[in-house]
């Protein structure tokens, strides 16, 4: 397995561009361009319908690991007429980079979303939430733009913009649990290119990737932009770092860092580099985990970067 160790902070237009020229087709078959950030190889199929089981969403990850000592990722979707049910070890697919102290086990994940997932009267309040808020097609936990409060000089600080994430998003947790802040969608080494679809909130919309279709054909494209606007140093308290602006371009975001599709369908969309880079906010109504699923980020026993420890525990 290739040996990885760039960071996440590809340049916006860069990053985001490989998005869209992997899904602008209006026949949603994906073309390889020299210009994108991995060459696209698989046929790129569109989102499933709302309201429809999203088993085709889920790539094939045999053959795929972390490393020859990790464990394959298992990921399992049932649905009933009401229900989805996704099952997970939550094991990556791609070589394991350690940017925390921890190391990496399989997990027992059970998640279950409402298959038709309608909108709440008012917005769920994510700010400083710790755990997960939401699960991938590739079977790993979402997390929030928030990290822990250890050490205080970094007390729920951006993991983003504090330079703790590998090259996908993503890190290891003090139970070995994998999770992401970001998804870096357009490397192929991440397993997110055969679909619009990423993954899923708890409260059932589903997360795309950062292409937006400005009609129901989607002949017609354009790039997600986050709506918040930065007004301080985002290195602690993230949240209190952006305020949120909105804007009149058609890409830009909701609050929850989301929007109404061109066929009336909610749906959130992936700002990687752009806080608060996947969930703002639950639109809908989160629906109770249970089990390990449902279980709080635990708090960090520390920081490990390339340069090895450095400084007091972080969460």
């Amino acid at each position: 397995m290739r040996n990885r160790r760039r960071a996440i902070f590809v340049p916006v237009l860069f990053v985001l561009l490989a998005g869209a020229l992997a899904c602008a087709s209006t026949s949603k078959s994906a073309t390889s361009s020299p210009t994108t950030a991995a060459s696209v190889t698989k046929s790129l199929t569109s989102h499933p319908a709302f309201g429809t089981c999203p088993d085709s969403a889920f790539p094939d990850l045999s053959g795929t690991s972390a490393g020859a000592n990790y464990a394959a990722p298992k990921v399992t979707v049932t649905c009933t007429d009401t229900e989805v049910t996704v099952t997970s070890n939550n094991m990556i697919s791609y070589e394991f980079v350690a940017k925390t102290p921890n190391a990496l086990a399989p997990q027992n994940f059970t998640w279950k979303i409402p298959l038709k997932p309608t909108k709440a009267a008012a917005p769920t309040n994510i700010e400083n939430r710790l755990g997960t808020l939401g699960f991938t097609v590739t079977g790993i936990a979402i997390y929030g733009p928030t990290e822990g409060p250890m050490p205080a000089a970094e007390a729920y600080g951006d993991p983003v913009g504090n330079g703790i994430l590998d090259f996908c998003g993503g890190h290891a947790g003090p139970s070995s649990d994998y999770h992401y802040h970001t998804i870096v969608y357009t490397d192929a080494a991440c397993n997110f290119e055969t679909s619009q679809l990423v993954g899923f909130a708890i409260d059932g919309f589903p997360i795309y990737n950062s292409v937006i279709c400005l009609d129901a054909g989607c002949t017609q494209t354009t790039l997600a932009k986050s709506g918040y606007t930065k007004t301080g140093d985002s290195k602690s308290y993230v949240w209190k770092a952006y305020a949120f602006s909105g804007g009149t371009d058609p890409g830009t975001l909701d609050a929850c860092n989301g929007r109404t599709e061109a066929d009336g369908s909610y749906a959130y969309h992936l700002t990687p580099t752009q806080f608060p880079y996947i969930i703002g906010c639950l639109v809908g109504t989160a629906k109770t985990q249970t089990g390990n699923a449902a279980a709080p980020m635990p708090q960090m026993q520390g920081q490990q970067g390339p340069s090895g420890p450095q400084g007091p525990p972080r969460s």
